[in-house]
């Protein structure tokens, strides 16, 4: 065998072995991403610590020594649970109308000895009725009059003649049968219960009211535009001129836009303000794209505290202070837990949600506190985890395309904007306040899958504003709505108790 030879077989040998060292990273890449979909599909969604470690035992993060040094042990003061009391039948049931009927005899007779009777008590028992929703027509008769004078005589009045209608309200919707209760009823159904309007017209139609989907949806963005969108600007204005905004977005598919595909994914963002306002503030905003340009026109004067998840594009948002969330963060790494839970006292992504879980406690122990008090209180003792947490970051070996080497980089990359909650106690330490402003309209999505066109997603987005907000504020939304719609369109009634 000649020296080329042996030379070419040395080199087919690297390369073999290059090509299997390649191959079994890309193998272990796919089962890690397929045990996550797994999970996804057929495993629990939560992420509390007590179903992910399945001990409530807490993992050792740096030896004795570091612990020693960096973070010494000190007493944990667990504040007392107070279970908040369940409201009894009678509570409830005494805010409801009732109706009293009455069972007696005449003359009652012992069916024994067929003696008298006489009444010696009474027993109670309640039933909850339900009363199916029922349909009337609202019919308005305007008298119209004329005046006896004008323009009968010519010689006595050169005034035409004056014809003049009562004074009566103005239809909801010009040339429709709509009235704001029904109206506040659709949208309620569609935004609240997420009943799509094909559900609806069907289940109109069971009740014998043949009310169209088309119709439905023109009535619905005639409602968006005309009394929704104003009172949207207003909140706009006063989430502007806050200190606090969260941030978020989601996708959803517009059929029918212009210039885009039927199967593209568009952007429905949520912007929402801090949970230590006396008042929530929830809006939604609709692009067909993903880019930062849309959150800087819409947040563009606002210069306080923008809390948010990893994505640059809210590096666009100039003026405002952006901080990141701990939430992400530590799910990051809950995603990229191994499989084998005996495998947890050795593994890097335990041990750091196990620190991530240390964080959030000493955070949670000072809800009760002042801003003030808070702001103080987290450079003792939440600012030392933090130190510990991305020194300890820093000492890892860890590359490639593994789920943990994404936790690890993501939380290195958003190192500033995690620490930056410790700046201001008011200034909350993820973005979960945004996660749950935006489900409702996720849960909406599976329902009804998709928008017609862009006009119809901004609506959408406006009459979620209105609804999100009003619920949030503890307001009986039907109600709201039913109430909103009955006054000229324009008037601005805020969603929540002045």
């Amino acid at each position: 065998m000649s020296e080329h030879d042996i030379e070419k077989i040395v080199a087919d040998h690297a390369a073999l072995k290059n090509e299997n060292t390649i191959l079994k990273e890309q193998l272990a890449l796919a089962q890690e991403q397929l045990k996550w979909l797994q999970k996804q599909v057929f495993g629990r969604k939560t992420e509390q610590t007590a179903v992910i470690m399945d001990d409530s035992t807490q993992l050792s993060l740096l030896s004795e020594e570091e612990q020693a040094v960096s973070l010494p042990a000190k007493e944990i003061t667990v504040p007392e649970h107070k279970r908040k009391k369940k409201r009894t039948h009678d509570e409830w049931m005494s805010e409801l109308p009732v109706e009293e009927i009455f069972h007696e005899e005449d003359n009652p007779k012992c069916d024994k000895c067929g003696s008298d009777m006489k009444e010696i008590g009474e027993e109670k028992y309640d039933e909850l009725i339900y009363t199916p929703a029922k349909f009337h027509i609202r019919r308005h008769t305007v008298k119209v009059y004329k005046c006896t004078r004008c323009g009968m005589n010519p010689e006595v009045s050169t005034e035409p003649c004056n014809i003049r209608r009562a004074k009566h309200p103005e239809l909801m919707i010009p040339g429709s049968y709509c009235s704001p209760e029904l109206l506040a009823h659709i949208v309620y159904e569609k935004f609240c219960k997420a009943v799509p309007l094909h559900r609806q017209e069907k289940d109109f139609k069971s009740k014998g009211i043949p009310l169209l989907k088309a119709t439905m949806s023109n009535w619905v963005c005639y409602a968006a535009e005309r009394w929704c969108f104003p009172i949207v600007q207003r909140m706009q204005e006063l989430l502007i001129s806050g200190k606090i905004i969260h941030a978020d977005e989601t996708t959803i598919q517009v059929l029918h836009e212009e210039g885009r595909k039927p199967t593209s994914q568009s952007r429905m963002w949520v912007y929402c303000n801090g949970k230590m306002n006396d008042r929530s503030i929830i809006i939604f905003d609709y692009h067909p794209t993903r880019k930062g340009e849309h959150a800087a026109v819409f947040l563009h004067g606002f210069n306080g505290y923008l809390i948010c998840d990893g994505y640059d594009a809210y590096n666009a948002v100039t003026g405002a202070k952006r901080c990141g969330c701990w939430t992400h963060t530590r799910r990051h790494f809950v995603e990229a837990l191994p499989k084998d839970k005996s495998a947890y006292s050795t593994s890097v992504a335990a041990k750091a949600v196990d620190l991530c879980n240390r964080i959030y406690h000493e955070e949670g122990l000072l809800a009760d506190l002042t801003a003030e008090e808070r702001y103080e209180q987290r450079l003792v003792k939440v600012k030392p985890l933090l130190e510990a947490f991305f020194a300890w970051l820093d000492t890892l070996q860890i590359s490639g395309k593994s789920k943990l080497a994404d936790a690890v980089r993501y939380a290195l990359n958003e190192k500033e904007y995690l620490c930056t909650f410790l700046q201001d106690g008011n200034v909350p330490i993820d973005n979960n306040r945004a996660e749950n402003a935006i489900r409702p309209f996720t849960v909406g999505r599976k329902n009804w899958l998709f928008s017609n066109t862009a006009k119809g997603a901004r609506c959408s987005a406006v009459l979620y504003s209105i609804i999100s907000t009003a619920q949030a504020n503890g307001m009986d939304v039907e109600k709201y709505l039913t109430e909103l719609f009955s006054h000229p369109a324009g008037t601005i009634l805020l969603p929540w108790n002045n």
